[in-house]
């Protein structure tokens, strides 16, 4: 593994298809903040701006990025034409709307052709998105491997604090 001071870190970019989205994706810039690892926002619409959608894509290597985050809501399929134009790792958020619960969201980000993989996680699983992405620079940064382990700790104990808690109410 590299050291963090013998490379600068990959940023993450966060490519939304409308502002829209926003409120569910401020989850996954908050967590990226958390474990200090660089982003960039942008929105870039799969049908409305495909041109900056291609572009942005196939320079996001060369432009420092590592993961590429896409978030989009009903059938928009905005991760996989992010995928289609990069070899980097693209984690699609599908986004709850008021047409079909994000169930069609989901399954446009899902469904993937061989050949153009695209990660996915729960419908506005934003902070799972960025997670993800964390992991994925983490494979090469071994202090953001231990952020990632520290993180999975303090979870832990919360919730064996909560059992205690529990347990102490009901089983005398």
């Amino acid at each position: 593994m590299i050291e963090r001071n013998d490379f600068s870190m990959k940023k993450v970019g966060i490519i939304m298809g409308s502002d829209s989205d926003l409120p569910v994706v401020d989850k996954a810039i908050d967590t990226l903040k958390d474990f200090g690892v660089p982003y960039e926002v942008h929105v870039f619409s799969a049908h409305r701006t495909p041109i900056q959608a291609a572009e942005f894509s196939k320079n996001a290597r060369q432009n420092g990025f590592g993961a590429i985050i896409a978030a989009a809501g009903k059938a928009a399929h905005l991760a996989g034409a992010i995928a289609a134009n990069t070899t980097l790792p693209v984690i699609g958020i599908p986004v709850k709307s008021s047409t079909l619960d994000g169930l069609d969201a989901l399954l446009s980000t899902v469904q993937m052709p061989a050949g153009i993989p695209v990660a996915t996680v729960a419908i506005d699983g934003a902070a799972n998105a960025a997670l993800l992405s964390i992991q994925v620079l983490a494979v090469e940064d071994k202090e953001l491997a231990k952020k990632l382990d520290d993180s999975r700790k303090a979870a832990s104990e919360k919730v064996l604090e909560k059992n205690k808690a529990v347990e102490a109410k009901f089983n005398g």
